[in-house]
């Protein structure tokens, strides 16, 4: 694994391409995943000029006068943290109609503006918007997995590969931050994220809401970490707080806005009434949650549950972070029925619909692929696949588009 805090972030060549073609382009994501130096990289040697909305004088200068600071722009900026002035979207708005040319502003913020829609409704039309994630393992690697498109393709080649063992706890421990994973000691990487979680609620949660107890929400985070991977029950949630239902919903939404939780949707087709309808709850980075819960490597591999519930979280972001680099969206989903058969994580893009069961083990056997034939039976013509990914040895194919693939061709696939 590499030790250098640089790596090859895949997103970069969509970012180029969008500037060829829009007016401003959006990179945003969780604080420390990288927007700034991807921004600076791909921007600076076009020579864009760098703005950061985290100096306080000059975010002051844009909150009071934002006309005037977008008049005195260079004809290409980057403005850093945009989401910390949102006075400045329709001053932004305002210059793009005056002079319509591709490549303007490249903005990066760490609030999810598809979750703020008067930030968001300010630029349709003339924004596109990249999501750029923590690192995925392929990035640590240095190598450019296929493994969705081979998913959406329905093709496995059969073959071996050593198991993971104690290294696949090691990396779902670690994370994909680039700043943790520059420092060596293990403790210290946890040390890091603790600390990250504070600031992040102390600035970009300040920033998005007027919440009194802010001490409430990294409690709240840790409590989510606990129930990782699993269907969000509101009730479990508020238990340890005296605080309403109402109330902790609207903390998982201010977290989901900074990128620290998600739901995961159900996955549904009309002609199927008995299926469960509610989300499931993934913490965004399982270096956050292991960190939160004081988990390290050898810990987590002991736990079997707890391993089990961080490997889904850790298989659905590597799966969303490969997908960010795609040019068409795949859509993600769980799926789940009154009959308890369930796939962890279903993805529907490029016109088809593929399955990912996750095991925290090393064989395979029929019965895991139960929840797979559900799925397949519902989608019918447009199922591509159907994967068990393990921390086994052997690819093999079941048939019917069905297959066991070791956990580590997700990132080593090439």
């Amino acid at each position: 694994m590499r030790t250098s805090p640089t790596y090859p972030r895949l997103l970069a060549p969509r970012l180029r391409e969008a500037l060829r073609d829009t007016p401003a382009v959006l990179v945003h994501g969780p604080r420390q995943s990288g927007k700034t130096t991807l921004a600076r990289s791909v921007g600076e040697v076009q020579g864009y000029r760098y703005v950061s909305f985290d100096d306080d004088a000059t975010r002051a200068a844009a909150s009071a006068d934002p006309i005037g600071f977008v008049a005195r722009l260079p004809a290409k900026s980057i403005l850093d943290e945009v989401q910390r002035v949102p006075e400045i979207f329709t001053s932004l708005k305002a210059a793009i109609d005056a002079r319509r040319a591709a490549g303007r502003f490249i903005l990066t913020g760490s609030a999810n503006v598809l979750l703020v829609p008067q930030l968001a409704d300010s630029l349709a039309g003339r924004m596109g918007i990249l999501r750029l994630h923590p690192l995925a393992q392929c990035e640590i690697e240095g190598v450019r997995s296929r493994f969705v498109d081979d998913l959406l393709r329905g093709r496995f080649r059969t073959g071996l590969s050593a198991p993971l063992g104690r290294d696949l706890a090691r990396r779902i421990v670690d994370g994909g931050y680039p700043a943790a994973l520059a420092r060596r000691a293990p403790a210290r990487r946890r040390a890091w994220y603790r600390d990250y979680v504070e600031a992040q609620i102390q600035r970009d949660v300040r920033d998005l809401s007027r919440v009194r107890s802010l001490d409430t929400l990294p409690k709240l985070l840790r409590v989510a970490a606990t129930h990782t991977a699993g269907l969000i029950n509101v009730t479990n949630l508020a238990a340890p707080f005296e605080l309403t239902r109402q109330t902790i919903h609207d903390h998982v939404t201010l977290l989901e806005r900074v990128f620290l939780l998600e739901r995961l949707a159900p996955w549904h087709v009309n002609q199927m009434s008995r299926l469960v309808k509610r989300p499931k709850l993934h913490i965004g980075d399982t270096g956050i949650a292991c960190a939160l819960l004081g988990l390290d490597a050898a810990r987590l591999e002991a736990d079997r549950a707890v391993l089990g519930a961080m490997l889904e979280t850790f298989v659905l972001q590597e799966l969303r972070r490969q997908a960010s680099w795609r040019p068409d969206p795949i859509d993600f989903f769980h799926f789940r029925d009154r009959d308890d058969f369930e796939v962890d994580i279903v993805l529907e893009g490029d016109g088809v619909v593929a399955g990912v069961e996750v095991k925290a083990a090393a064989t395979v056997n029929e019965s895991d692929l139960r929840g797979l034939r559900k799925l397949q039976s519902a989608a019918g013509r447009r199922f591509a696949a159907g994967v068990v990914l393990y921390d086994g040895s052997a690819t093999v194919s079941f048939g019917g588009g069905l297959f066991a693939v070791p956990v580590r061709r997700l990132w080593e696939s090439a």
